[in-house]
C-alpha cells in the first residue's frame, strides 16, 4: 500500500453516528500513510462542530431526514437528495478519496450514494442492533460491512459482514477505577451509581431518579453521578430543591448538567443508568458496567429498543420501558442488582464478552486494506 492516502467519513444527526467515526479520525491521524481525512456530513448538523473541533476539514452536503409521512415533503427531499448526491459527486472527483467510511445517519447518504457512482471503494458501519435505512440499501454495494451488533447482520445484504464492534475513543476503559475514585472524591467501600440520559439529558429517568435519590444515598447509602443534560439541569435542581434541601451537603451525590470526563466516570461506576444509544452501550461494555437500559421512546425507527434488548438478551443490562421509568420501578431495579454480586459479577463479565476493545484499531485496519 502507498502513502499520501485520502480518506472521507460520513455520518451524522446524532452521536451515535459521529463518534464511531470521530475515533476512527483520531487514529488515521496518527498513521504516516495517511495524507488527509474529511468528514462529511451537514453543517446544520452537531457533526460539523464536532468535525471542526477534532481538525477535519468538513464537506458540507445539504440532507435531512428522510419525511415518511407526507408525500409532498418526500417529492421535495428526493429532490434536494438528488442534488446533494450531484454535488458530493463533484467534490469526491475533486478529491479523489482513495476509501470512504460511512457511519450511519442520513448525513452519509450523498457521500456514500456518490462514492457508489464513482467506483469508490467504501466501508459501512453501523452502530445498532437495527441498522437504519442508509446502511440497508447501500450494504450490498459495500466493500465490507461493519457491525457492532451481532444482530444487525440479518437486516443487511452483504456477504462480507464483519462482527468489528463501535470504535471508541482512545482513553475509555483504560482508566484505573482507584484512581477514578480517588478523582472524584468517593469511597470505595460504597456502591456507585451513574445516571445519564445523553448529552441531552432525558426527563423521564431526571423525574424517576428525583423521587428516589435521597433513599438511594440515606436508606441504602449509596454514592451517585449524575448527569442530567444541559436543557434539563435548571428544571431539575429546582424540584430537587424543593424536595430535597440537603442534597448541597452531601459528598456522596454529584449531579452536572454534563461531564467532559466521562471516561473518568465509567471507570468508577457499579451500575449506569442510561438510554440505550448505541455508542454509550459499547462504552459501558469496555468498562465491564452493568446498566439499566431505559431506551428513548421517539428514536428513529426505535433502534435503541432493539439496543436495550439486545444488551438484555446477553445478561449485560436490564430493559426497562421508558413509560415504566418511575421512582418505585427504579430504586427497585436498582437495589435488585447491586445487593446480589453474584448477578453483578453475571452481568459485568456478559458486558466484557460484548467488548470490542481492538474495535477502532480493527476498522482503521479494513479501510486501509481496501484502499
Amino acid at each position: 500500500m502507498t502513502s499520501n492516502k485520502r480518506f472521507i467519513l460520513t455520518g451524522g444527526g446524532t452521536g451515535g453516528h459521529i463518534y464511531p467515526a470521530i475515533a476512527v479520525a483520531e487514529a488515521l491521524k496518527q498513521d504516516n500513510d495517511v495524507e488527509k481525512i474529511y468528514f462529511a456530513g451537514c453543517k446544520r448538523n452537531m457533526e460539523y462542530n464536532i468535525a471542526l473541533n477534532e481538525g477535519l476539514e468538513f464537506l458540507d452536503f445539504d440532507i435531512s431526514g428522510m419525511p415518511r409521512k407526507n408525500p409532498v415533503k418526500l417529492f421535495f427531499w428526493i429532490l434536494n437528495l438528488i442534488k446533494s448526491v450531484i454535488l458530493a459527486t463533484i467534490t469526491l472527483q475533486k478529491i479523489k478519496p482513495d476509501v470512504i467510511l460511512g457511519t450511519g445517519g442520513y448525513a452519509s447518504a450523498p457521500s456514500i450514494i456518490a462514492g457508489c457512482l464513482l467506483k469508490i471503494p467504501f466501508i459501512i458501519h453501523d452502530p445498532d442492533a437495527h441498522p437504519g435505512i442508509v446502511n440497508k440499501i447501500m450494504a450490498s454495494k459495500a466493500n465490507v460491512v461493519s457491525t457492532a451488533f451481532e444482530q444487525a447482520s440479518k437486516y443487511l445484504k452483504s456477504n462480507n459482514i464483519i462482527l468489528n464492534g463501535n470504535p471508541i475513543r482512545a482513553n475509555f476503559g483504560n482508566i484505573d477505577k482507584v484512581k477514578a475514585l480517588e478523582t472524584l472524591g468517593f469511597k470505595k467501600n460504597k456502591k456507585i451509581i451513574l445516571v445519564m440520559g445523553g448529552s441531552q439529558g432525558a426527563k423521564s429517568i431526571n423525574d424517576a431518579i428525583l423521587g428516589c435519590i435521597e433513599e438511594l444515598i440515606i436508606k441504602y447509602n449509596y454514592q451517585v453521578i449524575h448527569q442530567t443534560g444541559k436543557k434539563n439541569y435548571e428544571y431539575y435542581i429546582s424540584e430537587l430543591e424543593n424536595k430535597w434541601k440537603d442534597y448541597k451537603n452531601c459528598s456522596s451525590y454529584i449531579v452536572k448538567p454534563y461531564f467532559d470526563y466521562m471516561a473518568t466516570i465509567l471507570a468508577s461506576a457499579d451500575i449506569a443508568i442510561s438510554r440505550a444509544g448505541s455508542l454509550s452501550l459499547s462504552e459501558l461494555n469496555l468498562n465491564a458496567l452493568p446498566s439499566i437500559l431505559i431506551p428513548y421512546p421517539f428514536a428513529a425507527a426505535n433502534h435503541q429498543e432493539y439496543n436495550a434488548k439486545a444488551m438484555e438478551n446477553a445478561g449485560a443490562a436490564v430493559f426497562l420501558d421508558d413509560k415504566n421509568c418511575t421512582p418505585e420501578n427504579l430504586l427497585k431495579n436498582i437495589t435488585t442488582i447491586l445487593n446480589n454480586e453474584n448477578k453483578l459479577q453475571h452481568m459485568k463479565e456478559a458486558n466484557i464478552k460484548l467488548a470490542k476493545p481492538n474495535a477502532t484499531k480493527d476498522l482503521v485496519a479494513l479501510l486501509k486494506n481496501i484502499s
